[in-house]
């Protein structure tokens, strides 16, 4: 498990991620990584939350592997090879898609559950995008927009609750309360869906500048691993080096922050 975090603004998107990696034996690393640069020149870039790998390969191994294929350096690819000109955030999504699910989980049997967010700038676009593909098992659907260039704001995945709670002012497990309290299913839904609204925190403006943004992500999960580190019920599968990344029109991708320094450090 892991908490991802992005936030999309008018000035570009910031990725940013906790560490932690936890095993079907019970062990939980704090080293991974999880943010990926698919292309060294290229202001796109992938990160990922659910099962940190396909057969004995790491997804952010995989995922460096087609980086080497968008460059133009497997000469078994040469198509894929990305024309820095002329290439789209959705035909990333979608080549990342055939490359993790059809040629890499569906030969291991597809039990892979793995979330990617692919966030950047599609060539000679003035705003970001963010899209998502989301591996379940033996089901992947195409690549999803989550947020068009005029969309903005927060996005998380992964550990959901802290966020929903501070952001939504309701847990995860709020419908599933109420329905034990006698509601019926489709009533607690209704409920939630008018609640939300009402108690719904504002965090961000979409003209805040892009290190009021940094700020933002690195609050989000530093939060969410605080949340998970005290609670007393919960498993400690979120936690580790936070790694945060930005990507903006002109200075395109940049590392703020990896393995819990700032990079040169």
């Amino acid at each position: 498990m892991t908490v991802l975090v992005s936030v999309k603004i008018n000035d570009g998107v910031v990725m940013a991620t906790d560490s932690a990696s936890s095993f079907a034996s019970g062990m939980v690393y704090n080293s991974s990584r999880k943010i990926i640069h698919l292309r060294e020149d290229l202001p796109v870039a992938a990160m990922v939350t659910g099962a940190g790998g396909i057969g004995n390969e790491s997804v952010a191994t995989l995922l460096k592997d087609l980086g080497r294929r968008f460059s133009g350096h497997d000469a078994d690819h040469a198509d894929w090879r990305i024309d820095a000109g002329n290439y789209d955030v959705e035909g990333i999504a979608s080549r990342l898609r055939q490359f993790l699910f059809e040629e890499k989980a569906v030969p291991h049997g597809a039990t892979t559950w793995t979330k990617v967010r692919i966030c950047g700038y599609s060539a000679g676009r003035p705003l970001a995008e963010v899209w998502e593909v989301n591996m379940m098992g033996e089901h992947c659907p195409a690549p999803s927009c989550i947020q068009a260039e005029q969309e903005f704001g927060l996005r998380w995945d992964g550990e959901y609750e802290a966020l929903d709670r501070l952001v939504f002012g309701l847990g995860t497990r709020f419908n599933e309360i109420v329905v034990r309290q006698g509601m019926s299913e489709e009533d607690a839904a209704r409920l939630r869906e008018s609640l939300v609204p009402e108690l719904y925190e504002l965090l961000f403006i979409e003209a805040m500048p892009l290190q009021d943004a940094i700020d933002l992500a690195r609050y989000l999960v530093e939060t969410t691993i605080g949340f998970i580190k005290f609670s007393v019920s919960r498993p400690k599968i979120v936690g580790g080096p936070i790694e945060i990344a930005a990507i903006s029109k002109h200075e395109g991708f940049q590392w703020v922050q990896v393995s819990g320094r700032n990079p040169g450090a």
